[in-house]
């Protein structure tokens, strides 16, 4: 298949080659490897794709790219780190627009020259087409908001090679379809984000980090009803919580100087004379709960429905014989668990069906993030969904043949 590559070269100025065993998606292999420079290149290749009838992964850092279920099929990796530039800051406007292969440590340093930043901090720092196909945050998310929320714009190139605009560089923008939040989370399902303009905050100008250790699930949800309804307004509220030891609430309060030490004083008063404040955050704070090769659950519940989580995974862990670490956004909703001990993909896929079983006393979701293969292969990774018949019409219509990361996302998709 020379006359494939000899296309893809074309359209990538010399910038595509054949698949190594390193390019493999989930265990997937894959035939080619095209980086286009720009949306025009992106566009060329997906018309080439499609010609052919090939299947299509987009890859940026690739630092999430075993996240969800493997793909039926790969035969080309379409890898965005060309298109690495920071297109267009307008710090008087709060706006900032990047190519999907910038990474957000490089997007991020730009921006804080000006005294902004784009308010995502997930723990892995890939690129911004990425954090937008995965919808990664972090725990800024409480106070800012979720990724769908700071993208005004988005250019994206659909399966069969046309380009499509929507938003633009104004935050109130409503022309046209909102592909900006219909992409968010799609996995690459959809189409290729070539490029996405985003909303900024200020950066603060102190900060201080409230902690206390927690002992029990009642005592993690009293805590957290009493900073919800208080007036302290923290940026982000955390829980870690080991699978085997100590478990810790963290605040994080953003502001002037004078305003972040008297609220600091309140949350010490407000948490009880065990709680203690830093300048700074504890080490566990914004890192995952779990590391490469480890089975890493997603888990959403409902605010008041925190101890029946907690409840649940006890429940889980002690007929299972595995130890959980959980860590995450409490205050939103959204935690995340890595599975300790190694990997034993029937006691996993009993912990994660007992889980799902429970969601409804807390009103949330079961998603494994990552696993091993033998773990994917004996489980559905993404669980029941909602609105699954609208999410397949929606694939229908912008991917109809299935080029794009088939399989990869929810209920097949």
């Amino acid at each position: 298949m020379s006359e494939v590559l000899d296309q893809l070269g074309a359209a990538t100025s010399g910038h595509a080659c054949p698949a190594a065993a390193a390019d493999a998606v989930d265990g997937v292999p894959v035939r080619w490897v095209a980086s286009p420079g720009d949306t025009q290149e992106t566009a060329a290749v997906m018309k080439i794709a499609d010609s052919h009838e090939m299947s299509v992964v987009v890859r940026g850092a690739g630092t999430k790219l075993t996240w969800g279920a493997p793909p039926v099929r790969t035969d080309l990796v379409l890898d965005t780190t060309r298109m690495d530039a920071v297109v267009e800051h307008a710090a008087g406007d709060l706006i900032a627009i990047a190519q999907a292969g910038c990474r957000l440590d490089v997007l991020q340093p730009v921006l804080e020259g000006a005294g902004q930043w784009l308010a995502v901090d997930p723990a892995r720092h890939g690129t911004i087409g990425g954090t937008v196909a995965t919808a990664s945050t972090g725990p800024a998310r409480l106070l800012h908001g979720p990724v769908r929320d700071l993208v005004i714009g988005i250019t994206l190139v659909r399966a069969d090679g046309v380009v499509a605009h929507a938003g633009g560089k104004v935050v109130k923008n409503v022309a046209g379809y909102d592909l900006g939040r219909l992409f968010t989370g799609s996995f690459g399902t959809l189409g290729v984000i070539t490029q996405a303009a985003f909303r900024l905050h200020p950066l603060a100008t102190a900060r201080s980090w409230v902690s206390i250790a927690v002992s029990s699930r009642d005592q993690t949800h009293e805590l957290l009803q009493r900073v919800i309804h208080s007036q302290l307004v923290p940026s982000a509220v955390e829980l870690d919580r080991p699978g085997a030891g100590q478990a810790t609430l963290s605040l994080l309060l953003e502001g002037i100087p004078l305003g972040v030490e008297g609220r600091t004083a309140q949350a010490l008063e407000l948490l009880g004379p065990e709680a203690t404040a830093e300048p700074g955050p504890p080490p566990w704070w914004g890192h995952e709960p779990f590391g490469t090769g480890d089975v890493a659950l997603k888990l959403t519940h409902e605010i008041a429905g925190l101890p029946d989580l907690l409840s649940a995974l006890d429940s889980a862990c002690a007929s299972t014989g595995l130890e959980v670490d959980l860590r995450g956004s409490i205050a939103v909703g959204t935690v995340t668990a890595g599975v300790r001990g190694g990997v034993d993909p029937p006691a996993v896929a009993r912990l994660v069906s007992s889980l799902r079983h429970a969601s409804g006393s807390y009103g949330g979701t079961v998603v494994v993030l990552d696993a091993p293969p033998e773990v994917k292969s004996c489980l559905d990774v993404w669980g029941p969904v909602n609105g699954l018949d609208l999410m397949h019409s929606v694939k229908d219509r912008f991917d109809p043949h299935r080029r794009l990361a088939p399989g990869r996302f929810v209920g097949g998709i």
